[in-house]
């Protein structure tokens, strides 16, 4: 992995880094218009809950996930952590940056105390599959159902 990446927790001024990044992610969905897309950001930002997270080569976010830590009244009380909207901008993937900010993301899990964290993708590919291992993760301990408003 090159030495010039770091991993934060993203700013306000990352906004249009963020939206970029999701292009890569889910190419097939339309632009949120930019106010839309302020709100939510600020809306995500001032959550205590959830933790946008960026890696960055330089000062360019380079790769992204989300982080949110969801309370729960199971496991003594422990919250658990999921990690969605993970992407690496496609000429810095295979550098090991991907890998670095999925570790981040569950070490700041474990830090909440966390009892587990999971991470979903829609994406079926060995190789996909093969990276998450790789950070860690295990396929197929449960049954992920989703539904899906259009």
């Amino acid at each position: 992995m090159e030495s010039a990446i770091q991993v934060r927790p993203a700013v306000d001024a990352d906004l249009p880094a963020i939206l970029n990044l999701y292009a890569h992610l889910n190419p097939e969905d339309p632009a949120l218009e930019i106010s839309h897309a302020q709100a939510v950001w600020t809306e995500i930002l001032k959550s205590n809950r959830v933790t946008p997270l960026v890696a960055t080569a330089g000062r360019a976010p380079v790769a992204t996930c989300l982080l949110v830590i969801v309370p729960n009244l199971t496991r003594g009380g422990r919250p658990f952590g999921l990690i969605e909207n993970v992407v690496t901008v496609p000429r810095f993937r295979r550098r090991g940056i991907g890998t670095f900010i999925l570790k981040h993301a569950v070490e700041l899990a474990w830090s909440a105390n966390c009892y587990k964290v999971v991470l979903t993708t829609r994406r079926a590919s060995d190789e996909l599959f093969a990276f998450y291992e790789k950070t860690g993760f295990e396929r197929a301990t449960r049954t992920a159902f989703e539904i899906r408003r259009d």
